[in-house]
């Protein structure tokens, strides 16, 4: 059996809303209220999203030395290198599996101006040489 459409109330949410009474004014406050927060929430959260996203985008690091991206590490848990603006310059160590890598300030060497020769040999190059790459 078909159930029948509520004329009745309807009528009744009709009279209230047209009707000076406080319960009509009660009835469209809170209606406009709901309508005013399902419209304007969404912009609520996309503000909300953006200012989570800039915080989000000023604690990640990038190394300098590897390119680890990493969440709000002061030193590089890849590399061991700092990653503070405030760390450069600064003697740091750190002990990873029983070697020590330390900054440029403590004597290590700058890996900028570090300079590695590699000599291209051949298969060819070696047996004229007479030895076999085997």
């Amino acid at each position: 059996m078909p159930r029948s459409f509520p004329w009745v109330w309807i009528g009744v949410l009709g009279l209230l809303l047209l009707a000076p009474s406080p319960a009509g004014r009660v009835l469209l406050d809170v209606l406009g209220g709901i309508t005013l927060t399902l419209l304007l929430l969404p912009l609520f959260l996309a503000g909300a999203g953006v200012v989570a996203w800039q915080l989000l985008k000023r604690r990640i690091r990038v190394c300098p030395s590897c390119g680890l991206t990493s969440f709000g590490a002061p030193v590089c848990p890849a590399c061991g290198t700092g990653l503070d603006a405030d760390a450069v310059g600064v003697e740091q160590a750190q002990v990873f599996g029983g070697d020590s890598f330390t900054s440029r300030a403590s004597g290590g060497v700058d890996a900028a101006s570090a300079t590695i020769d590699v000599d291209v040999v051949s298969s060819q190059d070696l047996d004229d040489e007479g030895t076999s790459p085997r």
